[in-house]
């Protein structure tokens, strides 16, 4: 795992501090979209799929800030849309540093090496590429050519002034493993990127493409065999994410998903109950917590989350294991993911209660309910800089 020291302790004492208190659900990642358009119309992708009058709403500077400090995670993703379309963006990233909390910018690449010169190279900020393989596998993925070679030109150029830089891949039915190796030698020897994000990807049910999401078996069969090219290779792969969490795809841990790990805000306030299914908002994050029905999502509860191994789910839940039984992880470090024998048996879907279309519902209310995108969230106050 490749994520810097200071991040790693910070989080880990944050957890402990959350423990001591007695608090069972606790956000450790703020997912922040600042807005939803974006300059690309990828086939597996659900987060775009809103009328015009939704898609040039912005967050403020105000509601982003406010955002981090109601929320209290020691970590902001700020995914979207595409966030550098933003125009504050640089403002965003730079007041979320000053209460240092560590950022993570979501891009396509597009746009990055234009707008580079609205941040400074700090070990609170990294830069996450979205870059689903190498450039036939990329290309394909978002449905536009050339996008691989932008990518990695702005990944270049982030990297020459100082940046910290990640990719983002979310793999789907069909990946050739041997490609996917080919890949991550590829960003981990010639990028020299600091970390990747790897995934499988969450089958939204409004994404154009309903034919390749990965079904839990087959994820933990495919990540199963992308590990196993990478034992005794040359390039020693750099992953940004627990080696707990990647155990947990090649089938090897029974993690729940926690979802409240992960919280999202966004445009028309705080999504529930996470960052993929969007089944209704609250105006606080204090409401998010505390009157979601928790025990109603996930795999087992209900069919939307069936075959979710997603990290924003999934993710929290290892790195919790993770600081709460240190000689386990430590285990898992030493000899690796193992990548034969037995998996952990698979959550039963008996109980599941079936999926619930509601996403007009839920915007149409949001359009006409919503508050404005600048006004406070109800009950919460303006905060000073820290």
């Amino acid at each position: 795992m490749t994520v810097p020291i200071k991040q790693q302790i910070r989080v880990g004492a944050y957890i402990m501090s959350q423990r001591l208190r007695g608090r069972e659900r606790y956000p450790l990642v703020l997912m922040l979209e600042p807005l939803f358009r974006c300059n690309l119309a990828c086939a597996g992708c659900g987060k775009i799929d809103y009328p015009d009058a939704v898609l040039n709403r912005r967050l403020s500077v105000e509601d982003c800030v406010q955002a981090a400090e109601e929320c209290g995670a020691p970590i902001v993703s700020i995914p979207g849309g595409e966030p550098l379309l933003h125009k504050e963006i640089g403002e965003i990233v730079s007041e979320l540093i000053k209460r240092r909390r560590f950022v993570y910018l979501c891009t396509n690449g597009l746009l990055l090496e234009k707008k580079l010169h609205l941040f400074t190279p700090s070990d609170y900020l990294t830069f996450n590429v979205h870059l689903d393989g190498l450039k036939e596998e990329h290309d394909r993925s978002v449905c536009q050519g050339g996008v691989f070679d932008r990518a990695v030109s702005a990944i270049r150029a982030a990297k020459a002034k100082g940046f910290r830089v990640n990719v983002n891949a979310t793999l789907f039915k069909g990946v050739d493993p041997d490609r996917v190796a080919a890949y991550l030698d590829f960003v981990t020897d010639d990028l020299k990127v600091d970390g990747v994000s790897i995934s499988p990807g969450y089958a939204y049910e409004r994404a154009p493409d309903q034919e390749h999401f990965l079904n839990r078996q087959a994820s933990k069969t495919l990540f199963r065999e992308i590990f196993r090219r990478g034992k005794g290779r040359r390039t020693k792969w750099r992953f940004g994410q627990s080696t707990m969490f990647l155990d947990f795809l090649a089938g090897n841990q029974d993690y729940r998903c926690t979802p409240w790990g992960t919280p999202t805000r966004n445009v028309f306030g705080w999504q529930r109950p996470c960052y993929l299914l969007n089944e209704g908002y609250v105006p606080t994050f204090r409401q998010l917590l505390d009157e979601t029905d928790w025990a109603s999502y996930g795999t087992g509860a209900y069919e939307k989350c069936a075959d979710c191994m997603v990290h924003c789910g999934y993710e929290p839940t290892a790195v919790t294991d993770t600081v709460e039984n240190p000689l386990k992880a430590l285990k898992t470090v030493l000899r690796g993911i193992r990548t034969e024998g037995p998996m952990t048996p698979e959550i039963s879907l008996e109980g599941q209660r079936p999926a619930e279309f509601v996403f007009e519902r839920v915007v149409t209310s949001a359009i006409e309910h919503g508050r404005p995108p600048s006004a406070p969230a109800a009950g919460a106050s303006k905060h000073s800089v820290a």
